[in-house]
């Protein structure tokens, strides 16, 4: 016989260990659904090594797994631990499914990878299924080109699991920009699951970033992010050799590396930065809010979550997208460039410091997010917060009549 319990507990699961884009996002759900439910308690699975470095809200907390990082031929490897993938991937897997058994959630939330990291997730999934438990399965609004995603879903088999074990399919997006799925050969039923939230908002900076950190400028600056900064090199000495060339630039700017940045390009960086009287640098900031609202514009990379921060905090906003290993930034960089709500600046490989510099000129110049009307842009989290409540609700009430009928 299963209990009645007065209070309801969400589980969200994250595969990625490198980058902070999945993190952030699952940390911002988290947050909306204990803003919005007095009642609920979350909990976090990630591999992520700096999940720790972040500030949770009261009833959200997190269990690490054991983190793995992607090699460059696409294959992952155990992040810090002297165990092949094979034993990595199975202490994971044991600790996810641990977890879920004890917390047992009334609503579990899969983000991106529909069976986890090399199928880490699946016995989770199946056992949560047979409880009642409602799945969901939630992806950013791009993934990648649709002529690669669908080969790839086909190799690890995940139809069966959207068809069979998932309730729904939460889009945080919009179509009118990207429908992640739009060329995957879905069965009707799929495809009635899937639900567009919109994008998801970020709150208002609630403070300051660290003492260490305080904004250096007292006038208009530029915020430089390359988010994790794992790959983010490239945009970093762009920026810098503008600087370096164009010694008249309007605007200060600040550069966040991100904690991902290998330490000795970080050391070149600063080393050049220091030299430049426009240019502070840091390596990272978990509260980077305040440091985007105080910003003049924002130059970025254009993953999911700066994405987020650009539309949240109407920035200006110069996206200068990856296009590998995957194409995702670049086709929602060209999307929203097309609907008036960024300027993205292409690298070809050359990055001719005056391209960037003319930019930079420009970029507090350029119309804000806010200027261009897209319904239901930003509605992600109060939708996210309404189909959770739903969900959850009615796994309540089944547990509810599994209780009477014992």
């Amino acid at each position: 016989m299963i209990s009645e319990r007065g209070h309801q507990r969400a589980l969200i699961y994250s595969h990625d260990s490198f980058g902070l884009g999945h993190l952030r996002r699952c940390r911002a759900i988290a947050h909306a659904l204990v803003d919005q439910n007095p009642d609920m308690s979350v909990i976090i699975l990630s591999g992520s090594p700096i999940i720790g470095n972040f500030d949770f809200r009261r009833r959200v907390d997190f269990v690490r797994v054991p983190g793995v990082i992607k090699l460059r031929n696409g294959d992952y490897t155990s992040y810090s631990l002297d165990l092949d993938i094979e034993e990595t991937v199975a202490l994971r897997a044991s600790i996810i499914k641990h977890t879920a058994e004890i917390f047992d959630p009334d609503i579990f939330i899969v983000d991106k990878e529909p069976l986890g990291l090399r199928g880490e997730v699946a016995e989770t999934l199946e056992m949560l299924k047979e409880r009642g438990t409602p799945l969901v399965l939630g992806l950013r609004d791009v993934m990648d080109e649709p002529s690669l995603l669908a080969p790839e879903w086909k190799r690890k088999n995940v139809m069966p699991a959207l068809e069979n074990l998932y309730d729904e399919i939460w889009v945080y997006g919009l179509p009118q920009i990207c429908d992640p799925l739009a060329e995957i050969d879905l069965t009707p039923q799929v495809r009635r699951k899937m639900v567009f939230t919109g994008y998801l908002e970020r709150e208002d900076a609630r403070g300051a970033p660290t003492a260490d950190h305080a904004i250096p400028f007292d006038r208009p600056y530029l915020l430089v992010t390359p988010g994790g900064g794992g790959d983010g090199e490239a945009l970093v000495d762009w920026v810098l050799r503008a600087y370096e060339t164009d010694a008249t630039a309007p605007y200060p700017a600040l550069l966040v590396f991100g904690p991902f940045m290998q330490q000795e390009k970080q050391a070149e960086f600063a080393r050049r930065a220091a030299a430049l009287k426009l240019v502070e640098a840091i390596t990272f900031e978990a509260n980077i809010e305040p440091l985007i609202q105080g910003a003049a514009g924002i130059v970025a990379m254009g993953g999911y979550n700066t994405f987020c921060e650009i539309l949240s905090f109407d920035k200006p906003a110069l996206v200068v997208p990856r296009t590998v290993p995957r194409m995702e930034q670049y086709i929602r960089a060209d999307r929203a460039q097309e609907l008036g709500l960024l300027r993205m600046l292409v690298d070809d490989g050359v990055r001719r410091a005056q391209d960037m510099a003319t930019a930079l000129r420009h970029l507090p110049q350029q119309n804000r997010p806010s200027d261009v009307v897209v319904p239901g842009l930003l509605d992600g989290l109060p939708n996210v917060n309404r189909l959770a409540r739903r969900l959850s609700d009615r796994r309540g009430k089944s547990l509810a009549a599994v209780a009477e009928s014992g």
